[in-house]
């Protein structure tokens, strides 16, 4: 274990009442994740040596989220929420012997830094609390100076008018040697408007015994707090800003960025071009140099260098495309590899399947994968040419350099080199068509 070991302990105990849902807060999406998902990733580009989440409404589904994401987190449960400090003492046993420091954080405080979270470990002071000047501070605790040190927190419910003029504002997140920090919980009352444990209290029962206290200050973005549906909109559209210009400055070019919808994972490689109005789901990649066109949406795919998705495309999980794939306007594709080169250009389905390199797909073929009960794949060779309006009936093998006559309805493997044709006879009746229209123009008419 290094020299200062860290544990961070992660609050996500509330149930979020103004965000009216029967969700629990930290599980309400940003960027297609958890809120929480958001916190504990920061958490972990700390590198601390345990991460503890403190859960209490809808425990059993946050913890699922929490274990999801970081399997090495460690759950605590809160019964009766009765304050931040009551939240982070229940922590207290989990941790008893933890000699390092310790770091509370929240569930629904998704934009701190871990840069900020670095500077909030480096402090030498024994209790350090991460604060912001605040434009509107509101509700917000006030952060009382000493000189440099924090004299106390007073929370705005418990404030005079003097000091709720103050600007310079609580984040909640603190820091402090982990033996130190529960010693003052355990001090901490709850003699309050709210009759609640104020994990701020620590501040002035460590001024109290001649303990350094210190501010470390970061931007008021960073500390956003997500607790009604109105703030979670506005988080989103943080999210999405940020996300975008990080992009762009790696070298991904955007047509129109407002417009392109990213998910928390998104990875997007150098040159690539996005087209305007695009959604990207979790666990997509696009490489270097690829374009996705315009009104595409992807989710579970990823997209190799060189290739072109789009317009109005649909990858689906477990799209693969390899190097110079062509997937074009209205084709969904869904738990299928698609070859370097080939192209599947224009109104298609490819599900459960696998299409060699050099490969064409015309327009309407449909690999027929689903049987009411299983899916069934289809796996179609190198160079080989679909003709469209091709119905594959999976399982079933197309093989390299084979062909298929369009309007096919394929229930049997096609050998290497091979054309299949599987479709009616035409047949001609001469005139019958004229014959036909007449009679049924005379039935409309009343004639008939």
């Amino acid at each position: 274990m290094p020299d200062n070991p860290l544990a961070i302990v992660i609050l996500a105990a509330g149930k979020g009442t103004r965000m009216d849902s029967d969700m629990a807060k930290v599980l309400h999406p940003l960027g297609q994740a958890p809120m929480l998902w958001h916190v504990l990733d920061t958490a972990m580009a700390l590198e601390p040596a345990r991460i503890v989440v403190v859960v209490g409404h809808d425990a059993d589904a946050v913890a699922a989220a929490a274990e999801e994401h970081c399997p090495a987190v460690e759950i605590v449960r809160q019964d009766e929420q009765l304050g931040t400090g009551h939240a982070v003492r229940t922590a207290g046993p989990t941790l008893d012997g933890f000699e390092g420091r310790v770091m509370v954080l929240y569930g629904d405080t998704p934009f701190v830094a871990p840069e900020t979270l670095e500077a909030m470990r480096d402090s030498t002071a024994d209790v350090a609390i991460l604060g912001f000047e605040a434009a509107e501070p509101g509700r917000y605790g006030r952060l009382i100076l000493d000189g440099e040190a924090v004299d106390r927190i007073v929370e705005a419910k418990d404030a005079s008018p003097e000091e709720l003029a103050i600007t310079l504002c609580n984040s909640g997140v603190v820091s402090a040697p982990g033996p130190l920090l529960f010693d003052l919980l355990s001090a901490v009352g709850n003699d309050n408007a709210a009759g609640e444990y104020y994990l701020t209290d620590i501040v002035g029962l460590a001024r109290g015994r001649g303990l350094s206290t210190a501010a470390v200050i970061c931007p008021e973005d960073e500390t956003r707090g997500i607790n009604s549906p109105a703030e979670l909109a506005a988080a989103e559209a943080v999210f999405q800003a940020r996300t975008r210009a990080r992009l762009v400055a790696d070298g991904v070019t955007m047509l129109a960025p407002d417009t392109v919808h990213f998910a928390f994972d998104t990875h997007v490689g150098r040159g690539a071009v996005l087209e305007p109005y695009l959604v990207f789901g979790p666990g997509v990649t696009v490489e270097t140099g690829a374009t996705i066109r315009a009104f595409s949406h992807l989710e579970g795919a990823h997209v190799s260098q060189g290739a072109i998705v789009g317009p109005y495309a649909r990858l689906r999980p477990g799209a693969e495309l390899a190097e110079d794939a062509r997937i074009g306007n209205f084709v969904e594709v869904k738990a299928a590899e698609i070859g370097a080169g080939a192209k599947v250009n224009h109104l298609s389905y490819i599900g459960d399947a696998t299409i060699g390199a050099g490969t064409n797909v015309g327009a309407g073929t449909v690999t027929c994968n689903y049987d009411g009960v299983m899916k069934h794949r289809t796996e179609i060779g190198e160079r080989a040419f679909i003709g469209s309006n091709t119905m594959l009936v999976a399982p079933v093998r197309i093989g390299d350099e084979a062909l298929t006559a369009s309007g096919s309805v394929i229930t049997e493997d096609v050998p290497d080199g091979a054309l299949a044709v599987a479709r009616g006879r035409q047949v001609n009746k001469p005139g019958l068509a004229r014959r036909l229209m007449a009679r049924l123009r005379d039935i409309k008419a009343g004639k008939g």
